[in-house]
């Protein structure tokens, strides 16, 4: 096994290399690929350069790299950019969803308003005031309740009719949650005005 080879192999293989014919190569002759731009080359180069060697510079170029696209994210929920918006906003079904609740007043909009001024109602000693906010709370409760089922049914509705083809899972429930919230502080931020149907 470790032993060297015999001369009649040694002379076999010869042969075959001798029989095989050894041109060299054209200098002039196409190599199958293009010469690539000697800033190309560089540039790749260098990108084989910067590729972090051991697990904390690898970490830092992971957390600069999420760092850049939650920069990225918060500038498409202020400007709207399809593009760059969190998974949860995307696509034209959750577009129309939002244009729908953002045309319209809401009542779930003035919740936060309205708890501050039930709460100070409430710390006044009067009973009669105390009872009056208490009686507002279930009112606008109940308002919530029914301008949401409103909401809900006529978005279904109308998403029906634009979609009938795309996955309306949580669109709905999407648009409802974005009514609890005052229209300033939406995210993204709102694309049509009061009035102007989607």
């Amino acid at each position: 096994m470790f032993r060297s080879r015999s001369k009649d192999e040694q002379a076999a293989t010869a042969k075959v290399t001798a029989d095989q014919p050894q041109q060299p190569r054209d200098p002039q002759a196409p190599k199958g690929r293009p010469t690539p731009k000697r800033s190309d080359s560089q540039s790749q180069r260098r990108a084989r350069a910067h590729t972090p060697t051991n697990r904390k510079d690898a970490a830092k170029a992971q957390r600069e790299a999420r760092r850049a696209d939650m920069a990225r994210q918060r500038e498409a929920l202020a400007n709207g950019d399809e593009r760059y918006l969190p998974v949860r906003d995307k696509g034209p079904v959750r577009r129309f969803a939002r244009d729908y609740v953002d045309s319209r007043w809401c009542v779930a909009e003035f919740f936060l308003p309205m708890a501050v001024v039930i709460l100070v109602l409430t710390m006044v000693r009067v009973p009669s005031i105390q009872s009056i906010a208490l009686l507002l709370w279930l009112v606008i409760i109940v308002l919530i309740v029914l301008d949401s089922i409103l909401i809900w049914f006529r978005l279904s509705k109308r998403l029906q009719e634009k979609f009938p083809n795309e996955n309306l899972k949580g669109v709905k429930a999407y648009a409802v949650m974005r009514t609890l919230q005052m229209r300033r502080l939406r995210l993204p931020k709102p694309q049509v005005k009061r009035g102007q149907r989607p």
